[in-house]
C-alpha cells in the first residue's frame, strides 16, 4: 500500500511541484491545503502517513498546523519545507519535534532522504 501524504503550502506552484515529485517517488498525495488550520483538519480527516508543510503562510502559519497536529497525534511524521532560514524558526521547529526540515528550493533526493532516514518510511 502506498504511503499517504498531505501537502500544505500557500503557493499553488509549490503544491503542484511537490505533488508531482511525491508521486514520482511513489507516495499517494491524498490532500492539499493552503494554511496551518487546513493542515490540522486534513490530518484529522485523512490520517496520512506523512505531512509536508510550509511555515510562512497567511491566515494560519505552519507552526499553528504543526501544534494542532501534534496535539492530535504526538507521533505524526511532519516534514517542513521552508525558505525561512532564521535561527528563531529553526529553534522553534526543534521544540515542536518535527521529523525533518528541508530548505527551499528542495529536490527529490532531499525528500527521499527525509522520508527514509528521518521518518523511517520505506519507499
Amino acid at each position: 500500500m502506498a504511503v499517504r501524504a498531505i501537502i500544505i503550502d500557500d503557493d499553488l506552484n509549490t503544491v503542484t511541484t511537490l505533488n508531482d515529485l511525491l508521486e514520482i517517488i511513489g507516495l499517494d498525495v491524498v490532500g492539499r491545503g493552503f494554511d496551518g488550520n487546513e493542515s490540522a483538519e486534513l490530518y484529522k480527516s485523512l490520517k496520512p502517513d506523512v505531512v509536508f508543510t510550509d511555515i510562512m503562510m497567511p491566515i494560519a502559519d505552519g507552526f499553528v498546523g504543526i501544534e494542532k497536529i501534534n496535539a492530535f497525534d504526538p507521533n505524526a511524521k511532519i516534514i517542513v519545507l521552508t525558505a525561512d532560514l532564521t535561527q528563531e524558526t529553526s529553534d522553534r521547529l526543534e521544540t515542536l519535534n518535527v521529523s525533518a526540515t528541508i530548505y527551499k528550493p528542495f529536490n527529490i533526493n532531499e525528500i527521499k532522504e527525509a522520508l527514509m532516514e528521518k521518518c523511517k518510511i520505506q519507499l
